[in-house]
């Protein structure tokens, strides 16, 4: 298979895994509330569907004995998930209220399995051990998500923890209910359930068998292929998702979609799977890549317990963060001084720091964003939001989806990624070919619905995909063709649906 070949099956295994995982989501939802399962574990079943092309993707690359690849996989989107959910929403929304309790449960889960993750990944403890060591959290966790509070209060427990777990289980369905709302399903939800969940395993297998192709054609470490390339696009729906929860003010909805999502991924996706396979011997990238899984979980969970939630500039700091930890890891993946490489994501989180303490005029009282702090306000139908987003299109008038000051930050962010990742791929020259990773950008700047800020966010993603061919020494071949045909297509698509929501907007 040539590279065009491969680079086309990656493209349709990423669109037919990502679609259809979500399909998979809502008809998992349907089941569940006709079983009459709690909305805990609910959220469970549905982070572990939306998962579905990340636990493949790990499961088939240590299957095929590349190790690097399936651990990249999970703990790069692990990492991703934090900056993406927690950080982007927390930058999107303002703030992300949270109840304390329900931190101190979920984030308790969560900082176990990812020590017991980082533990396999160094060799301290087999795979295997570290399984046993994370079930033994894990399996009470679900046990406690899926009693009822009855049962609950009967367990051999102190009175006292028996009404703290009731209470936290409490606060966090109360969230996950408004957040997932699913109608009862019927039996052909059964039946495409179990279509779509073929489609996700096989789209998602053929996804990182072009993957790794194209990472080795291309001499890219596959730590980079599993741990950024593959991590963060598996990554993108979880993150939509979470950005527009958060805009509703559904924070433990958003914590729970968070630290779920990254259990599942390391029980499911990579300790499962090694204690049968096998993780191989521990390299710096692997324990690199757990250790900030772990240190950033710590991070995240500390600021949302000492504020009852995550402020905007804690959102921005943990953007940073994994900014400085994909450069980090890139240096190390690439043999590049490490500082060098880490400068353009510190100097952008120090702009954007900078800019954010600026001196600001009045508000804008024009702009209609009122997100919902409280449980009192119904979420809206998804087929309801449709019917109305189709008729504000025909002439309605709709509000701004975000204020003006998150558009700018959201614009500048999609620019400054594209600049982050021209300035990586010059520097380590034909060690790595980071083209694909620019179309991020323009799909990042189409969240504002501003189709002129899109269409100059995909302009700039292109020029610079033009320019990336020298210095990664494919200018002119059939590969760099490829790659500025696919940054120019996710352009293309990016501005038409921003100017669909911009006319709706502004009509």
């Amino acid at each position: 298979m040539s590279a065009a070949d491969a680079l086309v099956v990656f493209v349709l295994g990423v669109v037919a895994s990502l679609s259809m995982s979500w399909l998979l989501v809502s008809r998992l939802e349907r089941i569940g509330e006709r079983l009459g399962v709690s909305e805990a574990i609910l959220g469970l079943v549905a982070a572990l569907a939306a998962d579905a092309p990340e636990v493949t993707s790990a499961v088939t690359a240590l299957t095929h004995h590349e190790a690097k690849v399936g651990a990249g996989v999970v703990l790069g989107s692990n990492v991703f998930n934090l900056a993406a959910l927690l950080g982007l929403g927390a930058m999107t929304a303002g703030r992300i209220a949270l109840h304390r309790k329900v931190v101190l449960l979920d984030g308790a889960v969560g900082l176990w399995i990812a020590s017991a993750c980082l533990a396999a990944v160094t060799g301290v403890i087999t795979p295997l051990v570290a399984l046993a060591v994370a079930l033994l959290v894990f399996v009470p966790y679900i046990a406690v998500s899926a009693a009822k509070p009855a049962t609950v209060q009967a367990w051999p427990l102190p009175a006292r923890w028996t009404r703290w777990l009731t209470s936290a289980v409490d606060d966090e369905e109360a969230e996950i209910a408004e957040a997932i709302r699913s109608r009862r399903g019927r039996p052909v939800d059964v039946a495409v359930a179990v279509v779509a969940l073929v489609v996700v395993v096989s789209a998602s297998v053929a996804m990182e068998r072009a993957a790794s192709d194209l990472g080795d054609r291309w001499q890219v470490p596959q730590i980079i292929t599993g741990g950024l390339a593959l991590a963060v696009i598996t990554s993108l729906p979880n993150a939509v998702a979470a950005v527009y929860l958060a805009a509703r003010g559904r924070g433990a909805a958003v914590l729970s979609a968070a630290l779920n999502s990254n259990t599942l991924n390391v029980v499911a996706g990579l300790l499962l799977p090694a204690a049968i396979l096998g993780i191989g011997a521990p390299t710096p990238q692997s324990v690199l890549v757990a250790a900030w899984a772990l240190g950033l979980t710590a991070l995240a969970l500390a600021f949302a317990w000492r504020d009852a939630g995550l402020s905007r500039g804690t959102g921005m700091l943990i953007i940073a963060a994994y900014l400085v930890f994909t450069a980090t890891l890139l240096a190390g993946a690439t043999r590049l001084p490490v500082w060098p490489a880490t400068v353009p994501p510190v100097l952008i989180a120090v702009g954007s720091t900078l800019w954010w303490l600026r001196p600001q005029p009045a508000p804008n009282v024009s702009v209609v964003f009122v997100p919902a702090q409280t449980r009192g306000v119904p979420p809206v139908p998804v087929r309801s939001r449709v019917v109305a987003f189709i008729r504000s299109a025909s002439g309605g008038q709709a509000p701004s989806l975000w204020p003006d000051r998150t558009v700018s930050w959201m614009f500048g962010s999609g620019l400054a990624w594209c600049a982050t990742v021209a300035v990586l791929d010059a520097a380590s020259g034909r060690h790595l070919v980071l083209i694909g990773l620019l179309i991020v950008g323009p799909c990042c700047v189409l969240l504002t619905g501003r189709w002129r800020r899109t269409a100059a966010a995909g302009l700039f993603a292109i020029a610079l995909a033009v320019v990336c061919g020298w210095p990664d020494g494919i200018f002119g071949t059939s590969e760099h063709l490829t790659f500025i045909a696919s940054v120019i297509a996710v352009s293309v698509v990016s501005t038409t649906a921003a100017a669909v929501v911009d006319r709706s907007r502004s009509a």
